[in-house]
């Protein structure tokens, strides 16, 4: 796919992995759609960033929880730019919940987000990818392989995303290809600590941690190959090949 002047809409843009991505996509030359919802400030240095790299972006707000969400986002990224080439479900939280402690408001929510709203967005920009015979880059997560006994409803909801990758991509060919990620450890949690990253690093058998880099690197190769769907591509410098 030639990405220059094309439109790509990535949620969860304001910060961390979806603004790196944005980031990256518009360093291409591609017209930014910079979804947010809590980090109003960061989509708006992210929108900034990409300007004064010469590309075209906006910041377009849309709480993902809500079920009516994805229409009204698609339709503003429509009215605002005209078309609809690549989607980056990059938008999910990611909570500590202990089996025994989950309550049915955590797993609502943790599904809204994670699971959800990438379908609707898919369903809902369906007839504008068509039309461009575009890509969606889905970022699931290294716990949609793994069991973290932490994090089991994250760790389904990611299970689901990568399914969900497997059956866009086969319900919406030939015009639309159909991609996943899963990062493994490329941004920690702002509330984990040093000696946390460091058992990661040894436990991981490049014995390092990666970079929201690994995953824009990975990103573009999807956009760049136009015979790969339905794939969920694991960068974790090859944790889930421990066992």
């Amino acid at each position: 796919m030639e990405l220059r002047n094309r439109v790509a809409l990535v949620t969860g843009a304001g910060h961390r992995v979806g603004r790196a991505i944005a980031l990256a996509l518009g360093g291409r030359g591609m017209r930014v759609a910079v979804h947010y919802n809590a980090t109003a400030a960061g989509a708006e240095e992210t929108v900034g960033q990409i300007r004064s790299a010469g590309s075209e972006a906006h910041a377009i707000a849309a709480d993902l929880t809500h079920a009516d969400a994805a229409n009204t986002l698609i339709s503003a990224v429509s009215d605002k730019f005209g078309s609809l080439d690549v989607l980056v479900n990059s938008a999910a939280v990611m909570v500590r919940t202990p089996f025994g402690e989950v309550t049915p408001k955590q797993w609502d929510d943790i599904m809204a987000l994670n699971l959800r709203a990438p379908f609707f967005l898919a369903q809902a920009a369906a007839p504008l990818l068509r039309a461009a015979r575009g890509v969606i880059v889905n970022i699931a997560d290294l716990a949609a392989f793994e069991t973290w006994p932490g994090y089991v409803p994250h760790g389904i909801s990611k299970s689901g995303v990568v399914h969900l990758t497997r059956s866009l991509a086969r319900v919406m060919a030939p015009e639309v290809r159909v991609a996943g990620i899963a990062p493994g450890t490329v941004l920690l949690p702002d509330n984990w600590d040093e000696a946390s990253e460091e058992h990661l690093r040894a436990t991981t058998p490049l014995e390092r941690s990666g970079s929201p880099a690994d995953v824009t690197s990975t990103v573009l190769f999807i956009l760049d190959s136009d015979y790969l769907t339905g794939e969920t591509i694991i960068v974790d410098g090859g944790r889930h090949v421990r066992r």
